[in-house]
């Protein structure tokens, strides 16, 4: 039985470390990106130049066809049973019909968007396209497989409570060789290979994977707003996008009870300790945007 080493990469600092931490071992992996459709562009022009600095990388992605049929099927035959409107009938079945976007369509499906409390989008776009695309051929074929987790301990309490190997129930191995790691010696790993990081991590990014994040706090949605509103843009026409598929005609890409948009959100994100008033000083670094800004020192 041989071994098959499969790296998650995502573009961030951590999963990149992982990747040159295997290569500095002599283990030969194979990295794997699961493209959500929610990344930035110079994500995908980083896996590239990782590409070119370390050798190929297989890209994934899910599909949300079939889901986003059938929910056409109930609309069509059960919505009215249920009461809903006619007019929220038809629009819903004119969005219906899957946009190869990942992200998107899974929203669509679902007929919203993901929240901390109804966090389905790991799951979909990301553990279920590995295991179904990845893990279960090599499964199949008799192969023993570990998946290469770029996960830290000082992430998060929840990650603090994870082991360094796991067994799981589906057959393959988890291992975390970065679990202890701290960020600094996640960039060291960088700098020893003469590796760059993502360019992200120097225009303010905290993480670097969904752009923005359901999880993104106050100050990174300011500094994506400043930097990138195309991005604040794509977001506001998703959320009328998967308003029309919603049974209930609405959807928040930040899931907000008061069904605020991306745009007040990002009016939020100008304010100061409650939102109750603008901080004139984010007003002002609203248009003196700096080149380089970093929440891990790169710029210095």
């Amino acid at each position: 039985m041989s071994t098959k080493n499969i790296v998650s990469l995502s573009g961030g600092k951590d999963s990149t470390a992982l990747w040159l931490y295997a290569l500095g071992k002599g283990v030969e992996v194979v990295p794997v990106f699961a493209d959500t459709g929610n990344e930035h562009q110079k994500t995908y022009e980083y896996l590239e130049y990782l590409e070119k600095q370390l050798g190929p990388i297989h890209r994934i992605k899910a599909d949300f066809t079939k889901q986003i049929e059938h929910k056409r099927e109930v609309v069509q035959t059960k919505w009215r049973n249920e009461g809903v409107e006619e007019w929220i009938i038809e629009q819903a079945l004119n969005v219906l019909h899957p946009t190869g976007n990942p992200f998107l369509d899974l929203c669509i499906w679902k007929g919203r968007f993901p929240s901390t409390k109804a966090r389905f989008c790991t799951v979909e776009l990301k553990v279920r396209p590995f295991f179904d695309q990845v893990y279960l051929l090599l499964l199949e074929q008799g192969h023993k497989v570990i998946s290469w987790q770029g996960v830290r301990a000082e992430e998060s309490i929840a990650r603090s409570k994870l082991s360094e190997r796991e067994d799981t129930p589906e057959g393959y191995e988890i291992y975390r060789p970065l679990l202890k790691w701290t960020a600094n010696e996640v960039f060291a790993m960088h700098s020893r290979y003469g590796i760059e990081p993502n360019p992200l991590y120097k225009l303010g990014m905290g993480r670097v994977g969904c752009m923005p994040c359901i999880n993104c706090g106050k100050l990174e949605l300011f500094e994506i707003a400043r930097r990138f509103p195309e991005e604040v843009e794509r977001i506001a026409a998703w959320e009328e996008t998967v308003k029309q598929a919603s049974k209930r005609n609405g959807a928040s890409f930040f899931a907000d009870e008061n069904g605020a948009s991306i745009y007040e959100k990002v009016e939020w994100s100008k304010t100061t300790f409650g939102g109750k008033q603008y901080d004139l000083l984010k007003a002002i670094e609203m248009e003196d945007v700096p080149m380089c800004s970093s929440q891990y020192g790169l710029c210095e």
